[in-house]
């Protein structure tokens, strides 16, 4: 099986992106499907993942960014069943060494893909971060 990396904005699959950022996400599951697609729209960049034979989205990946100096990674996914043939480092490596922000200072928040984001370079906070913790949703 073939895939192919696009950060076309018009290619992205919201109704793919959703359906696991809503069910397999440990991050976020709180969000709406209008606040997932306010996200996907919002984006300084996204990169989607998709099979050549059928097209079919299976990996994805937004960036926030003020497009000068800094971005933040969020939602990047590999769907499991494409999972273990290089997607995941592809992908990272598509959204931030070879596009318009790879001299920007990346920031991302995971619970349990440290190793992955480490070969690209990130590590823990230095003494310039500080991060404020979200406050409890209301929804």
């Amino acid at each position: 099986m073939e895939f192919e990396l696009d950060d076309d904005p018009t290619r992205i699959q919201n109704d793919a992106v959703w359906r696991w950022l809503s069910t397999a996400a440990y991050w976020g599951r709180w969000r709406t499907r209008a606040d997932v697609d306010a996200q996907v729209a919002g984006a300084w960049r996204v990169v989607g993942v998709y099979r050549t034979d059928t097209g079919e989205q299976v990996g994805f990946a937004r960036a926030v960014s003020d497009g000068v100096a800094f971005a933040y990674l969020a939602d990047v996914y590999v769907l499991d069943a494409h999972r273990g043939h290089g997607l995941g480092k592809a992908l990272v490596r598509r959204m931030i060494d070879e596009g318009p922000g790879s001299h920007f200072r990346w920031t991302l928040f995971t619970g349990d893909a440290h190793g992955l984001y480490a070969g690209f370079g990130f590590v823990e906070p230095d003494a310039t971060a500080m991060v404020r913790p979200a406050a409890p949703q209301l929804r």
